[in-house]
């Protein structure tokens, strides 16, 4: 029905009615009518639309019933996206409560076990910006090192994140070095190095292919003097006693395989090295001033 013939039916249901108290209110309800209807095109939807909508009023909901609530997102439906929305409402709705602090982690480990590492990295980050003393700040520095760490690309691709957990993960440690975390995060330390070796070593392969010797043995070196415990140490001495006898700078190659064959006399790497310095009629023998020899002087690995 349209509001005209709606205007007209109202008069007539009220002229019908006398001046009675049913004709007055009828009458009312004509003239707001017909105030509304030139006002049609002019935003009345809206208007309408406010006038019968739900009340959609904010209700405060209980901390601990919040926080239960994600708990149980969590732990029994396994749905960590929607405990992490639980526990940021804790934190939105009463800010200074204890429920707030405790929510703030279990948010952060939420979002770490969705995967939504930087959230994660977010919420553990305000947590130790805001309760640095509490006996869970370790816990939260450790989930901003794991959340670097875990994504880690491969060697081919930029290391910037790798480097990122090198940094948070050496955090752990030398903030709270009795915790259990710092064990934890010394052996994801050795992961992320033997990472960032790796990137060394690919790009040095890569050069001595290239006969770039000199840009090949910046790449090894870095491996021998910063990266000596990973697994790429090896590989690197010996393809420094490569590049070295390569360009004639043999002392050099003589020590990388010497430092080799005292270290990992078993490997097979070894065997190279040491078979490549006789082709050249010398033997592995360490200069003890080179660098190669004074960097595993530094972790006890060179000859003294």
């Amino acid at each position: 029905m349209s509001a005209q013939r709606m205007a007209r039916e109202l008069r007539r249901i009220s002229a019908g009615a006398g001046v009675n108290r049913l004709g007055r209110r009828l009458r009312l309800a004509v003239g707001l009518l017909m105030l509304a209807v030139p006002l049609s095109g002019c935003g009345t939807g809206a208007l309408w639309d406010k006038f019968f909508a739900k009340d959609d009023t904010f209700v405060e909901e209980p901390a601990d019933k919040l926080y239960n609530e994600g708990l149980y997102l969590m732990n029994q439906r396994h749905d960590a996206k929607a405990a992490s929305k639980k526990f940021e409402e804790v934190d939105r709705q009463h800010p200074y409560s204890d429920w707030a602090r405790k929510s703030l982690l279990m948010s952060a480990y939420a979002f770490y076990n969705s995967g939504d590492y930087d959230s994660c990295i977010g919420a553990a980050t305000r947590y130790v910006t805001l309760h640095p003393g509490s006996p869970d700040a370790a816990y939260a520095q450790y989930l901003i090192a794991a959340s670097h760490y875990d994504p880690i690309p491969a060697v081919s691709r930029d290391q910037g994140r790798t480097e990122k957990a090198i940094a948070a993960l050496e955090e752990v440690v030398r903030k709270y070095p009795t915790s259990e975390y710092a064990i934890s995060a010394k052996a994801k330390l050795e992961g992320a190095r033997d990472q960032l070796a790796g990137r060394e070593m690919n790009v040095g392969r890569y050069e001595l292919e290239k006969r770039n010797y000199i840009g090949a043995i910046n790449r090894f070196k870095t491996v021998v003097t910063q990266y000596q415990t990973t697994r790429h140490v090896e590989e690197a001495l010996a393809r420094l006693t490569e590049a070295y006898m390569a360009i004639g700078i043999v002392s050099e190659a003589q020590t990388a395989a010497a430092v080799l064959g005292h270290n990992f006399p078993d490997s097979r790497w070894y065997k190279d090295a040491y078979n490549l310095v006789k082709s050249g009629g010398v033997e592995p023998s360490e200069d003890t001033g080179s660098y190669i020899s004074r960097a595993f002087r530094k972790l006890g690995l060179a000859r003294n």
